[in-house]
């Protein structure tokens, strides 16, 4: 019978030590927790005393407050957002028809409008509206305009490929 009560205290004892390591790491996993979700310190005051103040309740209590998603994820979001941002941005489209187009597209294999020339001297695609070669320097070229919006420009110009001619009609 004296064995009864030393076994109940070792029980109590036992249990009593698992509920505060329990507690103990309730408080660690939330402090850590808040700090990979928010970046202001009495945010983590905040979560870290509402769990040591109200033990599993106030474990309930933050997971149901705390931020939806981690800074490291909200930074890897940001990044896929510009990333898209980025590739929207740099789909180029014919001046005349808007549909998309390579960026080594000479002409337009839609409406036929010329959107690049060659640099006579480096033999580079350049730009209509450019002045100048930026890779080798030519201020020289054959003709410099911009494109045409919103109607066709023939294909048979200056120094125009000889297959192109056969590709418009």
């Amino acid at each position: 019978m004296a064995a009864i009560p030393t076994v109940l205290q070792i029980l109590v004892a036992f249990f009593g030590a698992y509920m505060i390591a329990l507690w103990f790491s309730m408080i660690i996993w939330s402090y850590y927790d808040i700090r990979a979700r928010s970046q202001d310190l009495y945010v983590h005051i905040f979560a870290t005393a509402l769990v040591i103040v109200f033990n599993v309740f106030g474990l309930v209590l933050y997971l149901i407050l705390r931020p939806r998603e981690t800074l490291a994820e909200a930074y890897e979001r940001s990044l896929e957002e510009e990333t898209l941002l980025q590739e929207i941005e740099e789909r180029q489209s014919c001046p005349n028809c808007r549909q998309r187009v390579q960026s080594d597209f000479m002409y337009c294999p839609y409406c036929q409008t010329e959107l690049k020339q060659r640099c006579p001297r480096c033999d580079r695609l350049l730009l209509l509206r450019w002045d100048l070669c930026p890779y080798c320097g030519n201020t020289s070229l054959p003709h410099s305009r911009t494109p045409a919006t919103h109607e066709t420009q023939p294909v048979a110009s200056i120094g125009a490929p000889a297959g192109v001619a056969a590709f418009r009609r």
